[in-house]
């Protein structure tokens, strides 16, 4: 794939260009420097697709860093050695958010070109932060990340395919496929191998629960591996919640709660735990109490829709209608796109956890009122 052609078509590069024509123009005739004209004419030379003339112009202007990288992009065009280290210099001194990108994705073309998936990572993380809504930048990203997934797996695969960490890995894999029981076996497995794996006893746990919530048999299987999870990973807010939920579908509220507290204490901002102590409350109708720590989780996690919904609950039973409706509103936003995200995602034959499977007392209904 060639990054630079697929990304920027003719009308966005115009952008990156008449920038600096327009940085350029805008000084004064008279205290124009020579660097400066020479960029202005070399980016002139560049917008007509003349990158023999704007190479001249351009490294008559090298003090600035606007020309270092348009310097780079004109010679990535003509072949020459010098691209990747005037790209890397515009890159890393430009502040200009446009003109860095156009800088940044040639960049990162030379490098993934040439399988340099180290290097193109964090130039890729630079220029989704610049442009969080440019699908074309996106679509490249998710290619980047997965092709670095998929290098680490082979090398996993050659140098340990039977070890505990590989039967890990198929297990997290059959998890994302929605396969559960079949995750749960694999995590048998890897334990099997190492009693000790990091993680592995949490991850058995998760898939225990979620692939039979209301079985006792699970949730006792699940306790156990929790337990295990403490003693080998240590206490986290993570292993907390889990373990409040666990109790909290045992019908054990007070040592839900307990865990909920500790997690909170672990993790004062962790969304689960404050969500977890929020359903406990409105569960024994106390939903005034949990409207601070609602208001905290929209607050931490806007695109959260249980915690809107919960939240236009409880602030209807505290009497506040009009912000309940406004809650509402913005639960159904996030569910109305949340349900187009699911529909992709099962083109694509991969699970997506339902909105509410970390709900122990779901009973909700999907009524747009609160």
């Amino acid at each position: 794939m060639d990054l630079s052609r697929f990304l920027l078509n003719p009308q966005s590069r115009v952008c990156g260009v008449t920038l600096v024509l327009a940085l350029a123009a805008a000084a004064p005739v008279r205290a124009q420097t020579t660097a400066q004209a020479h960029l202005a004419q070399g980016t002139q030379a560049f917008i007509h697709g003349d990158c023999a003339t704007a190479e001249k112009e351009l490294r008559a202007a090298l003090p600035l860093p606007q020309a270092q990288g348009f310097l780079g992009i004109c010679e990535k065009r003509l072949g020459e050695d010098g691209a990747q280290a005037h790209l890397e210099a515009g890159f890393a001194k430009v502040s200009d958010a446009k003109l860095r990108t156009e800088i940044g994705v040639e960049l990162a073309d030379i490098y993934y070109q040439r399988g340099d998936l180290d290097r193109t990572l964090p130039v890729v993380r630079t220029l989704v932060a610049l442009n969080p809504e440019n699908i074309d930048i996106l679509f490249f990203a998710q290619d980047v990340y997965q092709d670095l997934a998929d290098d680490t797996l082979n090398k996993l695969a050659l140098l340990a395919p039977e070890s505990p960490r590989m039967q890990q890995v198929v297990a997290e894999h059959l998890v994302n496929a929605g396969d559960l029981r079949g995750a749960a076996e694999h995590y048998r497995e890897a334990l099997a191998k190492d009693p000790y794996l990091p993680g592995a006893h949490f991850e058995l746990a998760e898939a225990i629960l979620e692939s039979d919530p209301t079985s006792t048999a699970a949730q006792a299987e699940a306790e156990k591996e929790l337990e295990q999870a403490v003693r080998i990973d240590g206490e986290s807010a993570r292993l907390e919640c889990e373990m409040g939920r666990d109790a909290w579908l045992a019908g054990n509220l007070d040592g839900a709660q307990q865990h909920y507290d500790r997690a909170r204490q672990l993790a004062p901002g962790d969304v689960e735990a404050l969500m977890g102590l929020a359903r406990l409350l409105i569960r024994r109708d106390k939903p005034a109490q949990a409207l601070p720590l609602l208001q905290q989780v929209v607050d931490q996690d806007p695109l959260n829709e249980e915690a809107h919904y919960r939240y236009a609950m409880a602030l209807k039973a505290a009497g506040r209608a009009g912000e309940a409706q406004q809650q509402i509103k913005m639960y159904e936003t996030i569910r109305a796109s949340r349900d187009k995200v699911v529909r992709v995602y099962e083109q694509m034959n991969r699970h997506v956890k339902p909105a509410n499977a970390d709900e122990p007392d779901s009973q909700r209904s999907d009524t747009t009122q609160p």
